[in-house]
């Protein structure tokens, strides 16, 4: 009895030392990473290092999940596989959680909204600030004839393969990914509906997208967008210039212009619609989906001018004749030097 009694007064330190080295790794390990509320970001890009990593986490994390986790990184060998993305840090993450995110490289899908940007220069600028792709290399790619040839494109048509919406993707993902997924949406938009429609007027869908650039140009007013679509296509079809203030916009690269004056008319550029009969090279903007839709549903008409309303609510007079043209343009110049537009 005694010989036993002995031998559990001798295991009891070991127990509670055991339980002690326990406690200390589900303390360190197994509780939370960081005292925040709410979901955190970290954002590793290709230039960083494990040191780097753990400088940005260290905001987000306590001071003991910051020491457990550069423990276990430095074990692993995480300096020599340091992956790049966007990986999220929720409030109830442990350090293990955190830990097996970075190591296996289990990054967080981010929504990827495309802009209507004007020129290839300003898409790359929003693209570079929502993704770690660099904004030279998507404006080079994107202006790299042989790189759009290979997606069906010219550089002129290119931004006819962005359909602005918003999509799922990872932050770092790849320009050659990136342009995929969007050829990829690009078709998905264009299904059978829309294509029957597109040639039912005689356009392609590259047509479609340069014609509705312009006519989201002409206004911000959906409901009336088909009505000018419906002008425009009467134009083509009778082989009258477009006669399009916003390409000749374009064509100065002055998308801030608030009149167009004759000399501007003369402006020589294929994107200028008064001097060139017919559709540009391609469009002036990304083109919205209620511009296209605009094009495919055009209103049937026979007016063949327009003029912006002189009480300026962004919607228009239209005309059949050149004659009423005059008219509504008269009352709407009146109207521009009586606010002292110019």
């Amino acid at each position: 009895m005694k010989r036993f009694n002995s031998k559990k007064i001798y295991l009891l330190p070991a127990v509670f030392s055991l339980l002690c080295i326990l406690g200390l790794i589900y303390y360190y390990y197994f509780t939370g990473f960081t005292s925040a509320k709410e979901t955190q970001y970290l954002y590793i890009d290709a230039d960083d290092t494990a040191d780097s990593v753990c400088g940005k986490l260290q905001p987000l994390g306590t001071e003991r999940g910051m020491t457990a986790l550069r423990t276990l990184l430095r074990h692993v060998g995480y300096a020599d596989h340091v992956r790049t993305g966007r990986y999220a840090i929720e409030p109830d993450d442990g350090v293990i959680t955190v830990f097996r995110r970075l190591r296996n490289g289990q990054q967080s899908p981010m929504m990827l909204t495309i802009p209507e940007s004007r020129t290839i220069d300003r898409l790359a600028a929003t693209l570079s600030r929502k993704l770690m792709l660099d904004s030279a290399v998507i404006a080079a790619t994107l202006s790299d004839s042989m790189q759009v040839a290979s997606l069906g494109y010219d550089t002129c048509t290119v931004l006819c393969m962005f359909v602005p919406n918003t999509y799922e993707v990872y932050w770092n993902i790849g320009i050659e990914q990136l342009l995929q997924r969007m050829q990829k949406e690009h078709d998905a938009f264009w299904n059978y509906e829309r294509m029957h429609k597109a040639e039912a007027i005689g356009l392609t869908p590259n047509e479609v997208c340069t014609l509705a650039s312009i006519i989201d140009e002409e206004t911000a007013n959906n409901a009336e967008k088909p009505m000018i679509a419906g002008m425009y296509l009467n134009r083509l079809k009778c082989g009258m210039p477009l006669q399009a203030d916003p390409t000749v916009k374009y064509a100065l690269k002055n998308f801030e212009l608030r009149r167009i004056y004759k000399n501007m008319l003369l402006t020589s550029s294929p994107y200028n619609t008064y001097a060139h009969a017919g559709l540009p090279p391609g469009p002036i903007k990304i083109a919205s989906i209620k511009g296209v839709d605009a094009v495919l549903n055009r209103v049937d008409h026979n007016y063949l001018y327009m003029c912006a309303k002189e009480d300026f609510s962004g919607t228009h007079n239209f005309a059949a004749t050149y004659q009423e043209h005059l008219a509504n343009a008269a009352r709407y110049a009146k109207a521009l030097n009586q606010r002292g537009v110019r």
